[in-house]
């Protein structure tokens, strides 16, 4: 097929890249796109040398590529990259390939010129985005080591006093005339440090947002009426506490575990930032559609600088402490669902304000839990793999009338099994072990006795049983480190489901 002249100037007007034509180096003929991109007049173009559209580098170029053209036969020469010169004076990075062509009019050169400054502007986007990126990576690591360091130096000091009370309490309990009162004071001494730690752990989970959530309808007035009096020892009696509670307020879906330690972090904050006394006002109302907690102090206030890093781990301007308090409180406000934001002013106060989404959920009926019933010598088989704690769980359920059988790992867990001719009421299995999850234990153990009922254990359990920080649905999870009570409550719980 022979293109027609009309179909050729249509494919010229047509292509996005700007198209020259020209005989030597003379312009005989240019489409729309070389009249923008050059930002002349066709007029301008036509008739003129190529010369005056290039920077001086370019016209080094273009000296060995008229050889080429001089030399060479019809088809493609190659393309080069190179820039051309606006009237303005502007220059941009184009591509531009030349290609022979032999017409009745003489030989052509069609100079085709593709506009690179996009692909510039797109490579010098990547770059600027990989700088931010490396930035973002060296800040996290930077939070990150600030964390490992708070974290080994809290954990250190309260291994410190474990290690050392309880070096008492042997030394003690190994004299010749033991002092019964002696060896208790130290032991509580043990228990208090070991509390610390489970508290810190906790701080550590909500902050990165694996806690183990177990949401209910709340009242939140009457959340903060139970913490009330822990709060008031918190931040001593040189300061007030004010309480204001707004009435009928809607009921909200939480964790009262964790709603409670925001408003204990959040007391504390407030002591540190009043030494001298004033006052800590904690009210609630409804804003639209969430419910609005307000933690507010008349204390010496922070700066906005300080304001903008309140929230990062182990960011602190004490000289002490863990430094985690706003931290755990954001991440546990937001696994809520929920927002949190901080004003301060130097010398006035700070206010922190929680919204909390609204429960459309009924408040459940409030009555005193009761001490968990005995065994009753059902048999349990305890799976977990850090000896000592194995040896714990077993002594407090033996004493507490189970028939207890312990194994160390999945697999000697199923061996104990298949040779045991009695039956296995509850499997307390802790969640990750070397060899076997926990899950997948349970799973076989279920399906060859249907009957046994599973209770897990675990310091960590997300995401083994959780999904979006939540339990599945019928998992029942004792977490770790916990009571004599705890394990018997929730052994009792699961055996009379």
């Amino acid at each position: 097929m022979e293109w027609s002249e009309e179909l050729a100037g249509g494919l010229l007007q047509a292509a996005p890249d700007a198209i020259l034509v020209m005989d030597g180096e003379t312009i005989v003929l240019a489409n729309d796109r070389a009249v923008e991109l050059y930002g002349r007049a066709r007029d301008e173009l036509l008739g003129k040398s190529i010369e005056m559209l290039v920077t001086a580098d370019a016209r080094i170029m273009m000296a060995a590529r008229r050889r080429k053209i001089e030399e060479g036969r019809p088809g493609p020469i190659g393309a080069v990259t190179t820039t051309l010169r606006r009237p303005d004076g502007t220059e941009i990075p184009v591509e531009s390939s030349v290609s022979l062509v032999d017409t009745p009019q003489g030989r052509l050169a069609v100079c085709v010129v593709r506009d690179l400054s996009e692909r510039a502007r797109a490579d010098q986007e990547k770059a600027r985005l990989r700088a931010e990126a490396q930035v973002d990576r060296n800040q996290r690591l930077e939070s990150l080591g600030q964390l490992a360091g708070g974290i080994a130096h809290d954990f250190n000091n309260m291994l410190g006093v474990i290690v050392n009370y309880a070096n008492f309490v042997i030394e003690e309990a190994s004299s010749d005339a033991p002092d019964v009162a002696a060896i208790a004071a130290d032991a509580e001494q043990v228990v208090r440090a070991g509390k610390r730690g489970t508290d810190l752990t906790h701080q550590l989970l909500s902050f990165a947002r694996r806690e183990v959530v177990r949401p209910q309808v709340l009242d939140l007035n009457q959340v903060i009426a139970d913490v009330e009096e822990m709060l008031r020892r918190t931040i001593g009696s040189h300061i007030d506490l004010i309480v204001a509670p707004a009435p009928e307020l809607p009921p909200v879906l939480c964790d009262p575990g964790q709603i409670e330690q925001v408003l204990v972090n959040l007391a504390l904050n407030a002591r540190d930032a009043m030494p001298d006394g004033g006052e800590l006002v904690v009210d609630t109302s409804r804003h639209g559609s969430q419910v609005r907690l307000r933690v507010s102090d008349s204390g010496s206030g922070m700066p906005p600088d300080v304001v903008e890093r309140v929230f990062e781990p182990f960011f602190s301007t004490k000289g002490g402490g863990t430094g985690l308090g706003l931290a755990t409180v954001y991440g546990t406000v937001t696994q809520a669902g929920g927002e949190v934001s901080i004003a301060s002013t130097p010398g006035v106060g700070t206010t922190v304000t929680v919204l909390l989404p609204m429960s459309s959920g009924s408040l459940p009926d409030s009555s005193d839990p009761s001490e968990p019933a005995p065994g009753r010598g059902e048999t349990l088989l305890v799976v977990e793999d850090e000896e000592a704690l194995r040896e714990v769980a077993g002594r407090i359920l033996a004493g507490a009338g189970y028939r207890v059988l312990s194994a160390s790992c999945g697999a000697e867990a199923l061996e104990l099994v298949a040779r045991h001719d009695g039956v296995i009421d509850l499997l307390v299995s802790d969640v990750v072990m070397p060899g076997m999850l926990g899950k997948e234990l349970a799973e076989r153990l279920v399906d060859a006795r249907p009957g046994t009922r599973v209770l897990y254990m675990s310091g960590y359990a997300q995401p083994v049983l959780h999904s979006q920080g939540t339990l599945d649905p019928g998992v029942a999870l004792l977490e770790k480190p916990f009571t004599a009570s705890d394990l018997l409550a929730a052994v009792r719980n699961r055996l009379d489901v």
